[in-house]
């Protein structure tokens, strides 16, 4: 089964309101993709809808090119997803609880030893194995859950705001996970209504609001189709103290419009162009050998863009 997730026509209404409307969106390869939108916006239905937890009004859900209403098991055979927040049992271990589900899941009975094994080491619990859950953090809980997703080793992940609630320990810690998970030749389906969270984690973006989709393209050229001077904000990490004759050097660069301190050892660059001209940049910056550790677009920047966007809704 081919690595994707598509929205045709995809609506989703309870009486007179509107949960989704008339989305049309196709993920395809091993990336992470963000699902970004405010709360209400429709990224939970959405994603009930591609697991057949609910039903659409309209259109359809294709996991694999498969519609999931239709033929289920078949389009959710190679995925898995973690919907909302769910509860494990208190007085279960990470092992039992997770024995659970390889049996739901129909994994083999021979493998699921070494399938718990493994997807605990993924989300770094393997130690608390045999200890009782009641007793783990929330955000212990999380990466449990996220285990749990692992078992059946799907080519397709869809993650529910897997960071909610936690503290920023506990966030820092999903985020990593979910970074390496990109790692495994899979596709993720991530939504979140963090605009740092997405910046960090993810390749690409889907943004929604009041139920329709508004944009879907790599982060930096959502920021630059949809900020308001056409321009790109690059957030650049040094591994020393940046000095003003640094700043004024790369001031010089082509294409960059203008630098700004973030603190000693982060420097923000504004820069026009497409992806090539953030490319280039990078080239530039690298060459220049002044110990250049970071190089991301700016979560100010896509919260700008993203601002832009729904002004007409606020």
């Amino acid at each position: 089964m081919r690595q994707s997730i598509e929205a045709v026509n995809l609506t989703k209404s309870y009486g007179s309101f509107i949960a989704l409307s008339d989305l049309n969106l196709k993920l395809e390869g091993a990336k992470c993709i963000g699902f970004l939108g405010p709360n209400g916006a429709g990224k939970t239905t959405t994603l009930k809808l591609f697991t057949d937890m609910i039903r659409p009004s309209e259109g359809h859900a294709l996991v694999g090119g498969i519609d999931v209403h239709s033929n289920k098991k078949e389009a959710l055979s190679s995925c898995a997803a973690l919907i909302e927040t769910p509860e494990i049992y208190p007085s279960l271990t990470p092992v039992e609880a997770l024995s659970m589900i390889a049996e739901i899941r129909g994994v083999p009975s021979e493998e699921r030893g070494k399938r718990i094994e493994d997807s605990l080491s993924e989300v770094k619990m393997l130690e608390w194995k045999d200890k009782k859950v009641g007793r783990f953090s929330k955000g212990m809980k999380q990466r449990v859950n996220i285990a749990s997703v692992l078992i059946s080793d799907p080519s397709i992940i869809m993650l529910d705001e897997p960071t909610t609630g936690l503290d920023p320990r506990g966030m820092s810690e999903v985020r990593e996970i979910v970074k390496s998970l990109k790692r495994r030749n899979r596709l993720i389906f991530m939504s979140s209504h963090l605009l740092n969270e997405v910046t960090d984690v993810c390749d690409e973006v889907a943004m929604i609001d009041h139920g329709k989709l508004l944009a879907y393209d790599t982060i930096s050229n959502i920021i630059l189709k949809f900020s308001e001077n056409g321009s790109n904000i690059i957030e650049v990490g040094f591994s020393r103290a940046v000095d003003d004759s640094i700043i004024a050097e790369i001031g010089k660069l082509g294409n960059v419009k203008g630098t700004s301190k973030i603190d000693e050892t982060n420097l923000r660059v504004e820069i026009s162009g497409d992806i090539k001209a953030r490319e280039g940049l990078l080239y530039e910056l690298a060459s220049m050998k002044i110990g250049v550790i970071s190089f991301k677009p700016s979560t100010s920047a896509l919260e700008s863009s993203y601002l832009n966007m729904i002004k007409e809704t606020l």
